[in-house]
């Protein structure tokens, strides 16, 4: 493959539903639709929804392939990366996505609950980083975009395991992005706000209202207005942006 935006590859983790669906859906548009002719690597802990959107993909023209690996086992994970190197010979764009939640009061919360957030959050993000940044510097081109939250920003009662590993991300990614600019390697944070998704959807009525009282816009996010900026981030016209954080909110934190 020739190193153009438009014949890439892509690593998209937590692939399998909601942002993550919408953000490889995005990325794997043929030229036909407007997009590229990228080979889209659906990462997800379960595979039958990875292969349903694979087969969606193709349908549409586009190109993907499927590993179905558990973001929070470093070793798999590290794996997957580097089998994708193996049979496409590069690496180019990778999104971390894959994301929990394991809500408590900070007196309440357990050793599990924070380290299951931590480890699938923000420890997946530094594997996959290290293990796709030598091919990155090889061929001299790299779009690292991480998916944080305004939590992440802003903090969120209930939430300082979620928070912490979105905050941590933000400073991951201003490390990497100040250690591989030289290399034409940029690494960007997407912040979403509240997003129309199963997590959101199963809130009541009162919390939505409460929420989008909050915002400029007055409405809820789609998983596609998070995949659009992530889109722009990981492009050729992004080249000059980096270490930076782009809150998609509805101009609900105004950061």
């Amino acid at each position: 493959m020739t190193n153009t935006d438009e014949n890439r590859v892509a690593f998209v983790t937590g692939a399998s539903r909601g942002i993550g669906r919408a953000i490889a859906m995005r990325l794997a548009r043929p030229v036909a639709e407007g997009g590229h002719n990228r080979m889209v690597v659906l990462v997800s802990r379960t595979e039958a929804p990875l292969n349903d959107l694979k087969a969606e993909i193709e349908a549409s023209g586009g190109a993907a392939s499927v590993r179905a690996v558990d973001v929070s086992d470093s070793t798999a994970l590290a794996g997957a990366i580097e089998s994708v190197i193996e049979e496409f010979g590069r690496l180019d764009i990778l999104v971390n996505n894959a994301g929990i939640t394991r809500d408590n009061l900070i007196l309440r919360m357990s050793d599990d609950e924070w380290d299951a957030v931590i480890n699938t959050n923000l420890k997946s993000a530094f594997v996959t980083i290290r293990a796709a940044s030598r091919t990155m510097m090889k061929h001299r081109f790299g779009r690292i975009c991480n998916i944080a939250s305004t939590s992440g920003v802003v903090g969120n009662a209930g939430q300082a395991n979620y928070a912490a590993s979105k905050a941590g991300l933000i400073g991951l990614s201003k490390s990497v992005a100040r250690e591989l600019g030289g290399k034409n390697i940029t690494c960007n944070v997407i912040a979403p706000g509240f997003v129309q998704t199963d997590m959101t959807a199963s809130l009541p009525s009162q919390v939505i209202d409460h929420v989008k009282a909050a915002m400029a816009v007055r409405n809820l996010g789609t998983p596609e207005d998070i995949a659009a900026a992530v889109a722009y981030a990981t492009s050729d016209d992004a080249g000059y942006l980096t270490g930076q954080t782009i809150c998609v909110d509805g101009g609900m934190t105004m950061c």
